[in-house]
């Protein structure tokens, strides 16, 4: 008996080990609109729901969704357990999927000419309602009105909110200062307005000669079209799809930020190839958490938010910020439009991600308020990021890394037609490493920041710097470990082989708009002559002055060229854009950049090397061919013939 028990108890252990050594095979969910969740979600008998198969799912599977709409908040309950065993989420091959957090509403009656309203009960709002939940967080203006996450779409565009039923009534447009292109919008006079009550959230909206019950009209009615409700859900990926209208919260660095697709303090998220549009503030948010804080100058006003957010910092590293937890995503090949605040946004929680190839345009064009976080992309605390080959146009501010940049390269972007400017550095101590950027819009550069590097680039606009008083961190390198906070000193940076373009060649030469936060010690000007006096030194080689840009004085073989005629323009055609720019032949020897020539930053006492620690070396240009070590030319391109070019750049 004893001898039979033995045999039993080993068969067991055999069985167990085999178990746990086995890899579990993955399984294909599939999500359709002919389907039901009470289905095996197999391909002849799918879900009806994405929410149904995220029940499901677990570290290895994949979920395939059918072509049609589907009007729901996908929440992943789990997720993958490495890069090899994660869970994929896709639209299924060649078909649209459309996500949506908005839902149609019909039942509309006439008031008055072209005004119509429409009651709606709790019940369609379920637990969240946007007409009643108001923008607010830190760093948000509101411009003395008050204004909610939801929004009214005629025929997928988007309608302006007013304060007032009369407003609404009398078409009036509140003096809004639309975007530079307002072809995704409404004219400023389609408005709406909300009001609560009995149990009843009533809209009034203008839509003029429409009838709202003839068109498509909807309503923002979810937080989120694709956004995990726990943090650490990791190693998901979500390919394929048009997401779209959601009543996304304003996205403070200092709360938890909830976009209409969103990481959720995880690691490991592929979001690749989808469509992102009509966000009341954020797009894609790559977040901190909300258990550290949430809008906490909001709610102590007695300190200085930059305390709050250093005092956080502290806290969050003691939570787990690191590597081995947070960040490592990947935002690839995606199309974002339509968002109020940002495209791409993040705080802490982008750490050693990869943002490349992305579209990012019409950002923040309706200006209905204000504050301190629009862009295209806006990260805070950017170590070792990526940022390449992106393309951001109207967006306000393209690139924005606010504090914490340390190990960063920005490589390869076109960045135009941006208002406020295209590359903002706010209080970072580096290094980072901007190389082979199209830099086009009235303003290129201000600088808030040290120890950045700029190399190969063409900028075509302004460039600023203001001295900064306040302390942020930084890092041991490539590391979350705080070393120290210090003050921003300001210089320390390096300008190598650039080609600087004076006032006439900006493709917008339109005088640049004054904001609120504009510094009034800032220095403005065309080139390097506005670092001639800095707390820091600041290296410049090999680089070229065309018509009003002029260099840093005492700058090492400048190319001067004060008379040469550039004819820089852009020109799109269909989808693609090409740049058109007369190119001057200059015979100045130039070094390659690399670690050793850009050396270490003053501050944070870092080397300049890739977001991986590996040495630097910046051999190839904006399309990727390799620079000529023996001719090395100043700008993004290696192998630009002097004279007229016309160069496919997107």
């Amino acid at each position: 008996m004893h001898s039979l028990n033995r045999i039993i108890a080993r068969y067991i252990i055999v069985c167990v080990l085999v178990f746990l050594t086995t890899p579990l095979l993955a399984t294909e969910y599939y999500v359709g609109k002919d389907g039901n969740d009470r289905n095996a979600g197999t391909a002849t008998r799918p879900f009806l729901t994405i929410g149904r198969a995220a029940h499901i799912a677990v570290a290895g599977d994949i979920i395939t969704v059918r072509k049609g709409t589907y009007r729901e908040q996908v929440s992943p309950e789990k997720g993958g357990m490495s890069d090899e065993k994660r869970i994929v989420y896709r639209a299924a091959p060649g078909a649209l999927v459309y996500i949506k957090g908005s839902e149609i509403v019909k039942g509309w009656r006439m008031i008055a000419p072209g005004i119509w309203k429409v009651s709606l009960p709790d019940a369609l709002f379920g637990g969240y309602n946007p007409y009643k939940d108001l923008i607010y967080g830190d760093w948000f203006f509101p411009l003395k009105r008050k204004l909610h996450t939801g929004e009214v779409y005629l025929n997928g565009r988007s309608l302006y909110e007013t304060v007032s039923e009369q407003h609404v009534i009398s078409g009036a447009e509140e003096g809004r200062q639309i975007g530079v292109s307002a072809s995704m919008v409404l004219p400023a006079n389609y408005t709406w307005f909300c009001s609560y009550e009995n149990g009843q959230t009533i809209i009034t909206a203008n839509f003029h000669k429409r009838n709202p019950n003839k068109e498509l009209i909807e309503i923002n009615v979810r937080p989120a079209c694709f956004y995990p409700a726990k943090t650490g859900i990791n190693f998901i990926t979500v390919s394929g799809f048009h997401m779209s209208q959601t009543a996304t919260q304003w996205s403070a660095p200092t709360a938890e930020q909830i976009g209409l697709i969103g990481t959720n303090w995880s690691k490991g998220w592929v979001i690749e190839n989808n469509i992102v549009s009509d966000s009341k503030c954020a797009g894609i948010t790559l977040g901190k958490d909300r258990a550290s804080g949430h809008n906490v100058w909001s709610a102590d006003m007695n300190k200085d938010g930059a305390v709050h957010y250093n005092e956080m910092i502290v806290k969050l590293i003691s939570a787990g910020w690191n590597k081995d937890n947070i960040g490592s995503h990947v935002v690839r090949k995606n199309t974002i439009f339509n968002c109020g605040v940002a495209g791409i946004c993040g705080s802490f929680g982008a750490a050693y991600s990869q943002i490349v190839d992305n579209h990012v345009y019409d950002i923040y064009t309706k200006r209905s308020f204000y504050g301190a976080e629009m862009g295209g992309i806006k990260i805070h605390g950017a170590i070792d990021v990526l940022v390449s080959g992106n393309h951001v146009h109207n967006a306000f501010i393209a690139l924005w890394l606010d504090w914490m940049a340390q190990g960063t390269r920005i490589s390869r972007n076109l960045f135009y037609e941006n208002d406020y400017v295209d590359f903002f550095p706010e209080v970072n101590h580096g290094p980072y490493l901007a190389d082979n950027n199209l830099f086009l819009s009235v303003f290129s550069f201000r600088d808030w920041s040290e120890g950045g590097a700029l190399v190969h680039n063409l900028i075509g606009g302004l460039m600023s710097r203001a001295p900064q008083e306040r302390s942020t961190p930084y890092f041991k390198p490539h590391l979350t470990e705080l070393v120290k906070i210090t003050a921003i000193k300001g210089g320390d940076n390096r300008f190598f082989n650039n080609i600087f373009l004076g006032p006439k060649y900006a493709v917008r030469p339109e005088q640049p708009k004054m904001h609120p936060w504009d510094a009034s010690d800032e220095i403005v000007g065309y080139g390097l002559k506005i670092y001639d006096h800095t707390a820091q030194p600041v290296e410049a080689a090999g680089n070229v002055y065309i018509n009003d840009a002029f260099p840093l004085n005492g700058e090492s073989n400048p190319s001067l060229l004060k008379d040469f005629n550039a004819e820089v323009s852009l020109s799109k055609v269909h989808n693609n854009v090409y740049l058109l720019m007369n190119k001057p032949e200059t015979d100045t020897i130039r070094s390659l950049v690399s670690t050793r020539l850009l050396g270490q930053t003053r501050v944070s006492g870092a080397n300049f090397v890739n977001p991986n620690g590996s040495a630097l070396i910046v051999d190839k240009d904006y399309l990727g061919k390799p620079i000529n070590k023996l001719k090395i030319l100043a700008g993004p391109f290696a192998e630009m013939a002097a004279g007229k070019n016309k160069i496919k750049v997107w």
